[in-house]
């Protein structure tokens, strides 16, 4: 039986995801890859709010549901289909689709990073040709690092799997087993405590104080010891009825402290860089984020478990709009930032709007392309669902 919960809380989060990089793409807040604010004052602009409520739990989120899936797609495929059909949905658009597509982004990305550094036309440097080319198709990687760092994962869970044979998802259904005994306030409280405790654990992966002359900013930017312990816990946890059902019944207890959270680590980083180490580090950020993420999982199954015509849609769609919506963003907001004298609040409008309406009609056009849909989004017919998380 599909788990409508799940998908509503993927194409859900995928739309988050559009609405982040509105407010990213215009951040004064020091966050790597936009092309800058209005303001210098980094306290004046309120919409980047928006980054400060997402950012530290809608990835971890995405992951965690990407484990629980992973879980129910390995008892109903061999080890080897699995990772058949997880090497063209995740690593080819994460590869091929670079030099189809978006090397486009990547255009774009390159001309931003040259506006933000005072250094415009930045790519112009660059001698026309294959060097270009290459080099506008690896700036173009943007949001598709999370199926590049998915697929990895997928292999990492093989070989775990391959190792302790259910052993230890055994293991933990047991710990569940022995736990029932107690009350269930102590049972919620276990499952927050400890899963922060992990969470913020994982966290600790980054390094601190990166040298920007080397590799160890990609390591920040990846976090792959944050993201894979989510990732596991949804595996290995979280993919269970009894723990899904337990969490719905505390929506609201969850909720509200998780709110209360949000808001409390906003007002008191107001200002800062929300993407920086230290700021992904810190036990407040992790709390945070994990509150969000039990309570966008309690919400879900408890008044979102089913589905609609539109959400049927977008269960099938939101792979394909997430992985071409970048360029939307990038595009548009490039021209409207440079090239019109709009008003900042004009500029956000009209880059909403265009991201949320011609990322489904780019989406549509290119999946009916036979090479494209393949390159682009790893589908191999029309009909196939984008079911990649």
């Amino acid at each position: 039986m599909r788990k409508h919960f799940l998908d509503n809380i993927r194409w859900v989060t995928v739309l988050l995801v559009l609405l982040y990089h509105v407010v990213y793409f215009y951040n004064n807040k020091g966050v790597f890859g936009g092309i800058g604010g209005w303001v210098d004052d980094p306290k004046a602009q309120p919409q980047d709010t928006i980054m400060y409520i997402l950012y530290p739990w809608f990835m971890m989120l995405l992951f965690l549901v990407a484990g629980i899936s992973s879980r129910y797609a390995l008892q109903k495929s061999t080890k080897g289909q699995w990772l058949k059909k997880r090497t063209r949905q995740l690593l080819v658009p994460a590869t091929i689709g670079l030099f189809v597509f978006q090397w486009m982004t990547g255009y774009f990305n390159t001309q931003i990073a040259g506006v933000a550094q005072g250094i415009p036309n930045q790519i112009a440097s660059i001698p026309a040709g294959p060097v270009r080319y290459i080099a506008c198709a690896f700036s173009g990687i943007g949001p598709l690092w999370f199926i590049q760092e998915l697929w990895l994962f997928s292999l990492l869970l093989l070989l775990i799997t391959a190792l302790e044979r259910d052993r230890l998802y055994n293991a933990v259904g047991r710990l569940l087993q022995a736990s029932r005994g107690w009350s269930k306030p102590c049972r919620l409280l276990l499952t927050v405590a400890g899963g922060f405790l992990l969470i913020w654990a994982g966290a600790q992966g980054s390094i601190a104080n990166p040298n920007p002359h080397s590799a160890q900013g990609l390591w920040n930017l990846y976090r792959p010891l944050a993201y894979l312990v989510p990732f596991l816990m949804g595996y290995y946890l979280f993919s269970r009825d009894s723990v899904q059902r337990f969490l719905s019944r505390y929506a609201y207890w969850l909720l509200v402290p998780a709110v209360a959270a949000g808001v409390a680590l906003t007002c008191a980083t107001w200002g800062e860089d929300n993407t920086a180490p230290l700021y992904l580090m810190h036990w407040s950020t992790n709390l945070y984020a994990w509150l969000a993420i039990l309570s966008m999982l309690a919400a879900f199954k408890a008044w979102a478990d089913r589905t609609s015509p539109f959400a049927s849609y977008m269960t099938r769609s939101s792979y394909g709009i997430y992985i071409v919506h970048y360029l939307i963003i990038a595009a548009f907001g490039y021209m409207l930032k440079l090239y019109t004298p709009l008003p900042p609040v004009a500029d956000y409008l009209i880059l909403t709007a265009a991201v949320f309406t011609l990322s489904p009609a780019l989406y549509e056009l290119l999946r009916r392309i036979p090479f494209l849909r393949w390159a682009i989004f790893g589908i191999k017919k029309q009909s196939e669902q984008s079911d990649k998380n």
